[in-house]
């Protein structure tokens, strides 16, 4: 049921119901925006429209960049500070990500029962790989948790983990023998994975939160350091030179003025934020996930060379394979082109 604000709030113009309803979306996806943002922000908007005679985007600006103001003014610094580009804090990226993974088993696994039948009969070698892609899975999770929260260096040593448990699998398929030792429900595998997905959507994000993001250590100011580089690179999307730049500029400051880290400038995290804060964070985030679609692009890519070569066009799964891999290629694209055309503005301007 509609509140009475929204019930009441006629746009003008169709162009303006359609900004307000992508501001709304924005904030709905937005893990930072309290409940009852969206009415409050959108009632402003409208009156103001609805007084000038203007449309919003002219008063306001593009309506994702205004939802992310709206947060900020709204929402304090001290949990903006702690969520990152994605609006998401590392306990809300693990189950998240966790989650994901366990979404894309379930498919795999009903794929799979629609594919071979009721019952499947998998050998040694079978359950090695599968074991293999699991720990893989459950490493890249919390890969992508830790970097998440500025652990870098954790990070690459889960994603390099994550590496050798594939190349074990492999191995270990390899050498083992194929032939079938038990037989079980195709479904089986489905129903774990959304068991899984269940818990994983009702673990307690603080507390999965405490294993990823470090205790502070008073006086230590290598780990303040240490820490501002890993948030401004993990959390806020810097690149490496710019966020050792900062660190830089931050022990010269502390040499010079003979303080310690927290007392000169404060919560590290919050420090980050600062920092990152601005008219590039936008160019940052377009960046991060330009360079994470080519990556997926580029491992689909190379299966579906593989598929391509050895087709099978009476399999389903061939055809759902082939479709994800073009889309996947096809978005990393235009994200490419979306990309040369923003420095081709630029250097227009400049």
């Amino acid at each position: 049921m509609k509140d009475a604000a929204e019930r009441t709030r006629a746009w003008p113009r169709e162009e303006d119901e359609q900004w307000a309803a992508r501001v709304e979306m924005r904030l709905a996806l937005d893990l930072q925006a309290p409940d009852g943002l969206a009415d409050l922000v959108l009632d402003e908007v409208h009156e103001a429209v609805t007084e000038t005679g203007l449309d919003a985007r002219e008063l306001f600006g593009p309506p994702d960049e205004y939802a992310r103001t709206a947060v900020e003014e709204h929402v304090g610094e001290e949990q903006r500070a702690r969520v990152d580009v994605k609006g998401m804090a590392p306990g809300q990226r693990f189950t998240a990500s966790l989650a994901t993974f366990c979404g894309i088993g379930i498919l795999l696994g009903l794929m799979h029962w629609f594919r071979e039948g009721l019952w499947m009969a998998p050998g040694p070698a079978a359950l090695a790989a599968l074991t293999g892609i699991a720990l893989a899975g459950l490493l890249a999770v919390c890969a992508l948790t830790a970097w998440s929260a500025g652990r870098i260096r954790g990070a690459a040593g889960l994603a390099a983990a994550g590496a050798a448990a594939v190349g074990a699998a492999v191995a270990a398929a390899s050498l083992l023998p194929e032939d079938p030792r038990v037989t079980l429900p195709a479904p089986a595998a489905a129903a774990v994975c959304a068991v899984l997905a269940v818990l994983a959507a009702n673990l307690p994000a603080a507390a999965v939160e405490r294993c990823f993001v470090p205790a502070p250590r008073p006086g230590d100011d290598g780990h303040w350091l240490s820490r501002l580089e890993g948030v401004l690179r993990g959390r806020h999307a810097l690149s490496a030179a710019e966020a050792r730049g900062h660190v830089r500029e931050a022990r010269r400051h502390l040499e010079a003025s003979g303080e310690d880290a927290a007392t000169a400038f404060g919560d590290v995290e919050v420090y980050a934020l600062r920092l990152a804060a601005g008219p590039r964070r936008a160019a940052r985030v377009e960046r991060r996930e330009l360079y994470g679609a080519t990556a997926i692009a580029a491992v689909l890519a190379l299966l579906l060379v593989e598929k391509v070569r050895n087709p099978e066009p009476g399999s389903v799964w061939f055809w759902c394979s082939l479709a994800v891999a073009l889309v996947w290629i096809t978005h990393a694209i235009r994200l490419w082109l979306r990309a040369a055309a923003t420095r081709n503005r630029r250097g227009g301007r400049a």
